[in-house]
């Protein structure tokens, strides 16, 4: 860990500061649209542009990292997020904050781009899939600490997004100064037709679909639902905090748990929870012990589902179509990021802010009862064996699946050359050579 925190200090110094600022953005948003008294479903429209930005940034930034290169796009985007931030504060409108919003996205989901290739770039064989776990955690651990950050000052004023601006600011600092421009895009694989993925692997896309949703509501919704509902900022800190800490600390026990059995019986498993903790939650929510509870076994239990069915769809590919596949995947992801705020702010301007949980029980409901009837229509039959977990996340891009399938080659590469190894050096007697032949030619 020392040799790859040695080769890669400055992106993860430059990272962290930098999901403090994005972490702190959106729950800061969601409060300050309630203190101005924008309701729930406008709230729902501007959230949602995020994530329509970052799909558009996705598509558009290697068009720009292969006309200017990857600094002078890492330096342009990370400005406009900068100008971005302080704009809030300034121009309070929900049309504004609208195209704000979309500003950000389209320029985070760049900036992942090129941190994720200079990464890459960054790591050598051996510490590559070191590098991305380190990558993962610290990106996870910036959002939690940038959640405790709304309670040094007053949401109504200008501070909190002065400071904001100031860590995206700083965060490029150490990136770009020790940036080498020898680094290059790192290749993504075309997205597979959304028609070949849905054939290959209903149920990973409906999920994933829905679990955009689900995101959506959890990440983007969560300070608006707090807010209506009365909470502190103390109190709405802490709440969004817990559903980051628990994406972060069930993301490798529910991998661990995916390599041992049926996966869809893991799927299954974990919306049906995730479900039931939503429903208590509608209803007792009153409680903020509740909340807390209900916040950090809803985030544990979502974040990992999107490894989970990615996973699930690569063991019905071969290694050479996950990265295209992850591709299609994370668009799908998209869209349903897309829509989910716009619902479920609806839902709650409409029908009443317990439709926050309510949307949750749904959205899980569904990918739990699709899980269980196409049980009832497919085998679970891998090609070759069951493909591993990865732990990776719906807010990085498909040059992180790459990344993490290159590790996971050159991880598989380096055990088939011990085992030549050992098979080189360790005498065989002829006798038992003779038996196994007898047993199986092709043993």
């Amino acid at each position: 860990m020392f040799l790859v925190l040695k080769q890669t200090w400055a992106l993860m110094i430059g990272m962290l500061l930098l999901m403090l600022g994005n972490g702190l953005q959106g729950t800061l948003l969601g409060v300050r649209g309630s203190l101005e008294n924008i309701d729930s479903a406008t709230m729902g429209y501007i959230m949602a542009g995020y994530f329509l930005g970052f799909l558009g940034g996705s598509k558009a930034t290697p068009l720009m990292l292969q006309r200017v290169g990857h600094v002078r796009v890492f330096a342009a985007l990370g400005s406009l997020v900068s100008a971005a931030f302080i704009l809030y504060a300034a121009v309070v409108d929900p049309i504004a904050w609208w195209l704000l919003r979309v500003l950000v996205g389209f320029c985070f989901s760049g900036i992942y781009v090129v941190a994720e290739s200079w990464l890459n770039h960054s790591a050598s064989n051996e510490s590559r899939g070191k590098a991305l776990s380190l990558y993962m955690m610290v990106q996870m651990g910036g959002m939690v600490l940038g959640q405790l950050l709304l309670n040094i000052a007053d949401p109504g004023g200008y501070n909190l997004f002065v400071l904001i601006t100031v860590l995206v600011s700083v965060s490029f600092a150490p990136m770009l100064l020790s940036a080498s421009t020898g680094v290059t895009l790192h290749t993504s694989a075309r997205a597979m037709p959304l028609k070949e993925l849905i054939k290959t692997s209903p149920l990973a896309c409906f999920g994933i679909l829905l679990l955009g949703g689900v995101y959506a509501v959890l990440y983007a919704m969560s300070p608006v639902y707090a807010t209506e509902r009365g909470l502190t900022i103390a109190q709405t800190s802490y709440f969004i905090t817990g559903i980051f800490l628990g994406a972060m600390v069930f993301q490798y026990p529910i991998g661990w748990l995916s390599d041992k059995f049926d996966r869809r019986y893991l799927i299954i498993g974990v919306t049906a929870l995730g479900a039931f903790v939503a429903l208590m939650a509608t209803y007792l929510g009153d409680s903020f012990f509740v909340l807390m509870v209900a916040a950090v076994l809803l985030g544990g239990l979502s974040n990992p589902l999107y490894s989970l069915l990615v996973a699930y769809a690569n063991d019905y590919l071969e290694q050479d179509q996950m990265a295209a596949a992850a591709g299609g995947l994370l668009f799908i992801n998209g869209c349903g990021a897309m829509t989910g705020p716009i619902v479920v702010g609806a839902a709650m301007s409409n029908l009443g802010i317990e439709w926050f949980f309510i949307t949750l029980v749904l959205l899980l409901s569904a990918i739990c009862l699709y899980g269980i009837y196409r049980m009832s229509q497919r085998t679970y039959e891998v090609l070759d064996e069951a493909a591993p977990y990865l732990p990776i996340s719906a807010r990085t891009t498909t040059y992180a699946t790459s990344f993490a399938i290159e590790a996971l080659e050159e991880e598989q590469l380096e055990e088939l050359e011990d085992s030549e190894e050992i098979f080189e050096q360790r005498p065989y007697d002829s006798d038992v050579i003779q038996r196994l032949d007898e047993q199986d030619p092709n043993h």
